[in-house]
């Protein structure tokens, strides 16, 4: 078997839907040097809405009704919390009703297309509550959406596989909500997504200013702790349009998320995956520190990176530019398998894999020579061309569900055999 026989590719594929959009605040101002001596811009605007005819005002709130309801089922209360939070700055006098309340919070928010251009990267876990050995998997994706301004955040879908060669992919819901500000401790900022009625529905949108240009490129891992506790952790990118770095995200459940950065000498950089249990007492991640070969970090601490090691890095021409973990290692009976990214001529990325050992992961047992999954000629297009990529994968007893993106623009899926996998490695 060759190694581009190991999966076989799905007909299922994942696109953009531009008809998908979240509510999300819309600020403005005078320029620096145009605003001396001005009353603030978006005070100005409130005070013209008043002044306006009761009236008047009204019917705008009946006519701005009609399309938000039929697009967000808590449109109203989200323009009334963003009222709330603009509300000190207007400075307004006496009392202002529900109405104006409203359109005024409706001013100073904007509808954003969150996947209007792309739906790519995608990672994949087991649902928490799901047992590993149920026939029929229930599985939670995420994917990274891009809109306007190509800022990223991240959706999810849920399905099901019964370790067959095909999937169940529910249907996604057309409202999107991003998540609300609950409060900070320890850290850890805590994100609310209780006004989701499917997780389809949670758009985990950049609420904070690390993440202002961008949340990239979520890689989830089921996580069992020392003492048997069971949480979704996910490692990402951060961007706040001039510097990346790498945060985490904890799943109290799939309605309560806590984000906080990562800290320490190796943390401030992109696509890291943390392996799905500790070793030897200690938290283990891998990276790309040197943006070119696989490291191994160890750390006491989830969220502090001091410590690690280079592991791996190009050796064949599809690699040759650099190496990168395609997702949190998947712990088998001979190993931890690692599915891998390698870019090569004209910036091409393929996927491969690697095997390391359970006991010690930072040697490397078996590699693949050639790529599993790479662009083919009809997916050489895209938002960026000549790109397959991946952000995790899902074991059924010895069979793997592979997501992966095309073309940074739409996900498809494979599917294939472990042993398949392993038959067509090489001795690293």
């Amino acid at each position: 078997m060759k190694a581009a026989d190991v999966f076989t590719t799905l007909d299922i594929e994942l696109k953009p839907d531009p008809s998908r959009t979240v509510i999300r605040p819309f600020s403005f101002d005078y320029p620096d040097d145009m605003a001396d001596g001005r009353p603030a811009r978006m005070k100005q605007v409130a005070q013209r809405l008043l002044s306006l005819p009761p009236a008047l005002r009204a019917r705008m709130r009946m006519l701005l009704a009609v399309p938000m309801h039929e697009r967000h089922r808590n449109a109203d209360e989200t323009f009334l919390r963003r009222y709330d939070e603009v509300a000190a700055s207007l400075d307004l006098n006496g009392t202002i009703d529900s109405t104006d309340r409203l359109l005024i919070g409706a001013y100073f928010s904007q509808e954003y297309a969150f996947e209007s251009a792309a739906l790519f990267n995608p990672s994949i876990i087991r649902v928490p509550d799901a047992s590993p050995d149920d026939e029929a998997m229930p599985f939670l994706l995420s994917l990274r959406g891009i809109g306007e301004g190509h800022i990223s955040s991240v959706t999810f879908r849920t399905g099901t596989w019964d370790g067959s060669d095909r999937i169940e992919v529910n249907p996604a819901s057309q409202h999107g909500i991003p998540p609300r500000i609950d409060h900070e401790h320890d850290g850890w900022t805590r994100l609310l997504c209780s006004d989701s009625d499917d997780v389809s529905e949670t758009v985990l949108f950049p609420v904070l200013p690390s993440q202002r240009s961008g949340i990239e490129d979520l890689r989830m891992v089921n996580f069992t702790d020392d003492d048997g506790a069971r949480s979704v952790i996910g490692t990402y990118t951060a961007y706040d349009g001039m510097h990346a770095r790498a945060e985490l995200l904890r799943g109290v459940d799939l309605r309560t998320v806590e984000m906080r950065a990562l800290t320490g000498r190796l943390a401030p950089y992109k696509g890291m995956a943390l392996f799905p249990r500790r070793i030897d007492g200690q938290f283990v991640m891998l990276g790309r520190q040197d943006n070119e070969n696989i490291w191994l970090l160890r750390s006491d601490r989830l969220d502090h990176w001091d410590e690690g090691q280079q592991i791996m890095g190009p050796k064949y021409p599809w690699e040759f530019v650099q190496m990168g973990n395609c997702g949190s290692p998947i712990e088998i009976d001979e190993g931890w398998l690692v599915f891998t990214h390698g870019v090569g001529l004209v910036r091409g990325y393929s996927i491969g894999a690697c095997l390391l050992d359970k006991a010690d992961p930072s040697q490397v047992l078996l590699r693949t020579a050639s790529p599993l999954l790479f662009p083919s000629a009809e997916q050489r297009g895209g938002y960026v061309p000549n790109i397959t990529y991946s952000c995790g994968a899902l074991l059924h007893k010895r069979r793997i569900l592979l997501p992966y993106a095309i073309g940074d623009e739409y996900s498809a899926f494979a599917i294939g055999n472990v042993d398949d996998l392993l038959s067509v490695m090489v001795k690293a």
